[in-house]
């Protein structure tokens, strides 16, 4: 069921009005319902890999728990018969068990999360949002096993975290203690909520239907017929391809939200102005939010500790120095880090390398950046507004170039591509009507332009403040004008009917 389609609409509708007409205890069994019956629609066999997930995860946390009441209660039976080197041993063995059943939970989701992701191998369709609730799942495993997080013990309730609906397209990815304070909480009905909500998800229609969906034409004219739209082609692909993911991937995480805040739950944001970084470091600390904090959280860290890296860093100490033992561990991880978060994205060769690619930027400019502190101590100051457009304006450069390794199955296509586009074939042809045979009117590239112009101005008035907020304080006249212009705009701007088909959100193939 696409976010963006009348099925859709109408099933949250549905919803809310169940949702808040039943009493307030069978509130999350409404919100269950609603969830099995969303992921139903999707395909009836996806319910099997969600079950096994929630069942698998469910059980391993449970035992984990019972495994951990048990070690501290025999310890405190025994606080007086059992000396320290006892203790150890048996907090040793019992650690041991806990760390025998998380790890067969986590072997066997990630088993099926790699099955799912090799379709050319297994024939097998990806059930939807399999990447993002496996996460999910994983890190609550690991909440529990690093004593984080109590486990739940409610079957139901733990299986409703799992299967919230509006997560399950694109994300973003949950963890356990920040979704569920509000998911279990009894709801009364708020009209600021529902206006809030209905803004934001009016927002995400915004995007996706005006933008996104617009620019994919052009895009997958360019990435579907290479001997025809190469050399400066790809320049407007990558181009293109950049706005489209942004306002594809940002507009699915407004809906998500929005429709969480009309049933009163918070969900996690998901981007901070990405494209206003400075740095490719920055940009991972503001784009996908959620994912790069799991991989840091729940990969990074946890390898960083390991008694292996330990002993690696302390040989790299002893025979190469301090700097070479404090830095090359961590660059290590990183490595392993970048390898697993492009097979997450994909399996295929594109993604692997562009998560390898990621990863040498961000370890050069690492590297570099001593040489970057002498330049703005002796040039230009880093916090210079003319310096940090042009460091915005590269970074940005540098996002369209990596991007494009979306638009293609392979990695050797992508480095084709990147060839083919120095050799500027094609520029004159392009700049002369050309880019007006991608699918697209001269019509329709202004109404993409201006509807991404609206977001950067959004994004600019919102720094400070959410422009919702500044707006529940003007007259109520200006609120009306605005929702309806953006409502009107959406209607009559969206790219849907004939010529075009709707487009399943980018991130629903991750």
């Amino acid at each position: 069921m696409l976010f963006t389609s009348y099925a859709f609409i109408a099933f949250v509708l549905v919803l809310l009005v169940l949702y808040y007409a039943v009493p307030k205890r069978f509130q999350k069994i409404v919100l269950f319902c609603g969830n099995v019956f969303f992921y139903f629609l999707s395909g009836w066999t996806n319910l099997i890999y969600l079950g096994v997930t929630i069942l698998s995860t469910y059980t391993a946390g449970v035992l984990c728990g019972k495994n951990q009441s048990a070690q501290k209660e025999y310890l405190k039976a025994h606080k007086e018969d059992l000396d320290r080197e006892a203790k150890k041993a048996f907090k040793a063995k019992e650690k041991n068990k806990r760390k025998l059943i998380i790890g067969l939970a986590i072997v066997l989701n990630v088993a099926i999360l790699t099955v799912v992701k090799l379709p050319a191998q297994f024939g097998l369709v990806m059930p939807m949002g399999i990447s993002f609730y496996t996460l999910m799942s994983l890190g609550y495993l690991l909440d529990i096993y690093w004593e984080k997080q109590t486990p739940e013990k409610n079957l139901f309730r733990y299986a409703l975290f799992v299967s919230y609906f509006p997560q399950l397209v694109q994300g973003p990815i949950s963890r356990f203690s920040e979704l569920t304070e509000t998911l279990y909480k009894e709801q009364a009905f708020d009209w600021k909520n529902i206006y809030f909500g209905f803004y934001r998800v009016l927002w995400g229609f915004f995007k996706k239907l005006v933008i996104a969906d617009r620019l994919a034409t052009a895009i997958s004219t360019i990435s579907g017929d290479f001997e025809t739209y190469n050399g400066s082609y790809i320049f407007l692909e990558m181009f293109l391809y950049t706005i489209q993911l942004y306002a594809d991937f940002s507009g699915g995480i407004d809906i998500t939200i929005g429709v969480s805040e009309m049933l009163g739950i918070h969900v996690t944001e998901n981007f901070i102005r990405p494209y206003f970084s400075k740095s490719l470091k920055e940009y991972w600390r503001r784009w996908h939010i959620t994912m790069s904090t799991w991989f840091r959280d729940y990969l990074f860290y946890p390898i960083s500790i390991t008694k292996t890296m330990q002993n690696f860093s302390k040989f790299l100490r002893k025979h190469f120095g301090d700097r070479i033992g404090k830095r090359l561990p961590v660059y290590v991880a990183s490595f392993i880090v970048w390898f697993v978060t492009g097979i997450w994205h994909g399996t295929t060769s594109n993604f692997i390398v562009w998560g390898i690619v990621n990863y040498v930027i961000l370890m050069v400019s690492e590297e570099l950046e001593p040489l970057y502190e002498k330049f703005h101590e002796k040039v230009i100051p880093a916090d210079h507004k003319a310096w940090r457009f042009v460091m915005v304006l590269r970074t940005f450069t540098m996002l369209c170039f990596l991007k494009l390794f979306d638009c293609y199955v392979s990695a050797g296509q992508v480095f084709k591509a990147y060839a083919s586009a120095f050799t500027f074939r094609h520029f004159g042809e392009m700049v002369n009507g050309g880019w007006l045979n991608l699918g697209l009117s001269g019509l329709d590239y202004l109404i993409a332009g201006l509807g991404s112009l609206t977001i950067l101005i959004v994004s600019l008035v919102q720094r400070k403040e959410s422009v919702r907020i500044q707006l529940s304080r003007k007259p109520f006249a200006l609120q009306a004008l605005v929702c309806g212009s953006l409502f009107v705009a959406t209607l009559i701007f969206g790219a849907y009917g004939m010529g075009y088909d709707a487009s399943q959100f980018i991130y629903n193939r991750f």
